[in-house]
């Protein structure tokens, strides 16, 4: 198991178990390392501190609590803690596949994907020559056969060279913390409502959630709110086209293609990132 894994299966744990609100030994002792190693190795891959990532997903929780009508006590009483600042999202570009590349299925394509690892499990990307053209998280033990599919289905006639290395680099790029981040240029295939609901996704920011009725309204449609759902859930461009950032009106996460659990990492993780970037003045402990 490698530091990746080690890391994902902390923020796995966390997921399910923050109310237990663990301290840095417990949950170096559930990755597997030493006390030091743990925190450095975390902080590195996830961008933030464990301390600080447990309080995000607790606030998230706190948040959908209050919305649900518990009382403010009660709710301190279930997690007891605030809501994260707000940071700039990476520059992404979304940019339509043409009528003759859909005709085609990428003929004239030469597509190079790869595996890489993220704090949020492993991932495949693909790049073909406008852009990411496809990144899905997968579980390792059956979720890769599955995914593959899914980009041979989206491109049939594109020629497939696997790049590990390139993927890799991709990865490290989009989820390194902080700073200032490269433009990210993303290629789709979709409907004209698709497409509108996949560029109103792109303008959410960094640690920010809208509800999908919120959405629904960016696009002119603002009855539409089952039809963002449905164009979410189709998008093939995970995390950079950020459907993980739109929740249900009551406060809910909701669903999410790639695992709603992952889902609830994915919005506490930007929580907690966007937080200490805005107090960076102010070191986060723990």
């Amino acid at each position: 198991m490698n530091d990746y894994d080690r890391i994902a299966k902390v923020i796995t744990w966390l997921v399910d178990n923050y109310r237990e609100q663990p301290g840095l030994d417990n949950l170096a002792e559930i990755s597997g390392m030493s006390r030091f190693h743990f925190h450095r190795t975390f902080r590195r891959l996830a961008g933030t501190t464990p301390k600080a990532f447990t309080q995000q997903i607790t606030a998230l929780e706190a948040g959908r609590l209050l919305r649900s009508g518990v009382s403010v006590f009660d709710t301190s009483l279930e997690v007891g803690l605030s809501g994260p600042g707000r940071l700039h999202d990476l520059c992404v570009k979304v940019e339509a596949a043409s009528p003759g590349e859909i005709r085609s299925g990428g003929k004239s394509w030469t597509i190079t994907y790869g595996i890489a690892s993220t704090p949020f499990g492993a991932a495949l990307i693909a790049e073909g020559p406008r852009g990411i053209c496809w990144f899905s998280f997968f579980d390792v033990t059956e979720g890769l056969a599955v995914e593959l599919a899914g980009l041979q289905d989206c491109w049939p006639n594109a020629s497939l060279v696997r790049d590990d290395g390139k993927a890799v680099a991709t990865a490290g790029g989009i989820f390194a913390p902080g700073g200032e981040k490269s433009p990210v240029k993303v290629v789709v295939k979709g409907s004209e409502f698709q497409l509108r609901v996949w560029r109103a996704l792109v303008e959410i920011p960094y640690g920010a959630v809208v509800s999908y009725k919120e959405v629904a309204e960016r696009t002119g449609n603002p009855g539409a709110s089952r039809a963002v759902g449905n164009a979410a859930a189709q998008n093939c461009v995970s995390y950079l086209i950020p459907c993980h950032r739109v929740i249900a009106a009551t406060g809910k996460c909701g669903n999410y293609r790639w695992n709603p659990e992952r889902k609830k990492a994915l919005l506490a993780w930007e929580a907690a990132v966007s937080g200490m970037v805005e107090n960076a003045t102010s070191p986060v402990q723990g």
